[in-house]
C-alpha cells in the first residue's frame, strides 16, 4: 500500500498543479483574487495594475492603453472636495445632451463601492468598456470568438438603462500576435478586417449606440500611422472597417476616434480631409471622438471651435476618453485649476449642438491609467482613489449648467 501511495499522491499533486493555472485572457493575480497565479503552457502572467492580472501568450507587447491601475494617493487631508449634489447624466438630459458617461473595466466590477455610484443610471447614462471589446480581448484566435468580458458589461448597462459605446474594432494597439505579425496579403487582410469588425458589431446588433470603428489612425504630424493595417492596405484600412461596420448595424453610429485633434494643428487637418475624403466616396461615417487626455492647465483654448469645425462636415462629436492628469501629489490649487479645466472641457461640448455627450475615462482615480503611462503623474478623474467627488466634480456639474 505505501508502495502505491507515493505515486498516487505524486499524480494527485501534478493534477493539482495543472489545475491550480488560469487559461489565457484568465485572471492571474491582484488584491483579492484567490484563483490560480500560475498561466497555461505558452502564456504569462501579466500585471496590469495591483488589483488585475491577466495571463497573455508569451512574447505579446505589454503596453496596454486604458488599462486600470491604481494611482498613488492623490489628495491631500486639506484638500477641498465637491460640494454640488447633482447627477452629471441627468444634468446633460436637461440641457439637451444625449448622455454624460464613463468608462469601465471589467476587473473593477468585484469592487461593491465602485459599483454603487457606476450603477446610478443618473450619474451615469452611458458606459465604455475600456478594454473588453478590443481585438485581442474578442478574437485572441484567427477566427475564434470570446465575449466573456464585453458581454459582463454590455448586460451592466443594460440592467441600469445605460447608453453603449462600442470600443473598438480596428486600432494598432492590443492586437493579438496572429494579426500584427500575420505577414497578409491585401486580401487576406481585407477579409480579415471584414470578418472581425462584422461579427463584433454584428454580435451586438441593435445594443450599442455608437462604435468607434477605427481608433487613432493618425502620427501627430498628420502622417498614417504605420502599422499591420496601413502598412499592408494603404489608407483603404479605413473604409473597409466602416463598411463591414455599417452592414453588420446599419443603426449603430460609426466613428472615428482619435487624441490631440483637439487643437489646430497637422492632426486635425489630416483627420478632416479624411473625414471630407470619405464621405466623397460614400463610405458610412456618423461621429468623430475627441479624445480629450489633457494636461493640468492645456485645456486647448480653441476646443469648441474644433468640436464645430468637424461638425460642420455633418458628423455628429463627442468627448469619448476625458481626463486631465497632473504631477503629484495634489494640491488644493492644483485640484482648483483642474475643477476649472473640466469645467472648460464640458462647456465646450455644450455650446456645439452636435456635441452629442462626454464620456470620462473612468471616473476614480483608483481605476485610472494615468500614473501607470505618465510617470509622476496621475489624479486625472472627478473622483479620487477613496471614491470621493473632487472640485473637478463641481466644474462638470457647472460646465454642464448647474
Amino acid at each position: 500500500m505505501l508502495r502505491l501511495a507515493i505515486p498516487f499522491l505524486a499524480l494527485a499533486a501534478l493534477v493539482s498543479a495543472v489545475f491550480a493555472q488560469s487559461s489565457v485572457w484568465g485572471q492571474c493575480g491582484g488584491i483579492g483574487w484567490t484563483g490560480p497565479t500560475a498561466c497555461t503552457t505558452g502564456n504569462v502572467c501579466q500585471a496590469y495594475s495591483q488589483y488585475y492580472s491577466q495571463c497573455i501568450p508569451s512574447g505579446q507587447a505589454t503596453s496596454v492603453s486604458s488599462a486600470p491601475v491604481s494611482s498613488s494617493p492623490t489628495t491631500t487631508a486639506s484638500a477641498p472636495a465637491s460640494t454640488s449634489t447633482a447627477k452629471l447624466h441627468q444634468l446633460a438630459k436637461s440641457q439637451g445632451k444625449l448622455y454624460f458617461g464613463t468608462a469601465t473595466d471589467n476587473p473593477e466590477l468585484t469592487d461593491t463601492a465602485y459599483d454603487a455610484i457606476l450603477d446610478d443610471g443618473m450619474m451615469f447614462g452611458q458606459i465604455t468598456p475600456g478594454n473588453s471589446m478590443k481585438w485581442d480581448a474578442t478574437e485572441p484566435e484567427q477566427g475564434v470568438f470570446s465575449w466573456t468580458g464585453a458581454d459582463q458589461i454590455v448586460n451592466l448597462a443594460q440592467q441600469n438603462g445605460q447608453i453603449l459605446r462600442g470600443h473598438n474594432c480596428v486600432w494598432y494597439n492590443q492586437l493579438p500576435s496572429w494579426v500584427s505579425s500575420g505577414n497578409f496579403t491585401a486580401a487576406q487582410l481585407t477579409s480579415i478586417i471584414q470578418n472581425h469588425c462584422s461579427t463584433l458589431v454584428g454580435h451586438y446588433q441593435g445594443q450599442i449606440y455608437s462604435w468607434d470603428v477605427v481608433n487613432e489612425p493618425f502620427n501627430d504630424d498628420g502622417t498614417w500611422r504605420q502599422d499591420v493595417f496601413y502598412d499592408t492596405l494603404g489608407t483603404s484600412y479605413v473604409s473597409i472597417a466602416l463598411k463591414a461596420a455599417r452592414s453588420a448595424d446599419p443603426n449603430a453610429k460609426l466613428y472615428i476616434n482619435e487624441y490631440n485633434i483637439e487643437y489646430a494643428g497637422p492632426k486635425a487637418t489630416a483627420l478632416l480631409s479624411l473625414v471630407q475624403t470619405l464621405q466623397s466616396q460614400s463610405v458610412p461615417l456618423d461621429g468623430i471622438g475627441f479624445q480629450c487626455h489633457f494636461i493640468l492647465g492645456e485645456v486647448p483654448t480653441d476646443l469648441q471651435t474644433q468640436l464645430s469645425t468637424f461638425a460642420a462636415q455633418g458628423v455628429e462629436v463627442a468627448i469619448t476618453e476625458l481626463d486631465i492628469r497632473m504631477t503629484l501629489p495634489s494640491t488644493p490649487a492644483l485640484l482648483q485649476q483642474q475643477k476649472t479645466d473640466y469645467q472648460n472641457v464640458i462647456a465646450a461640448c455644450m455650446g456645439v449642438e452636435a456635441c452629442v455627450g462626454m464620456t470620462i475615462w473612468d471616473w476614480t482615480d483608483k481605476y485610472s491609467w494615468v500614473p501607470s503611462t505618465f510617470s509622476g503623474q496621475g489624479a486625472a478623474c472627478p473622483w479620487d482613489e477613496n471614491l470621493v467627488r473632487k472640485p473637478a466634480y463641481d466644474g462638470i456639474a457647472i460646465g454642464l449648467g448647474n
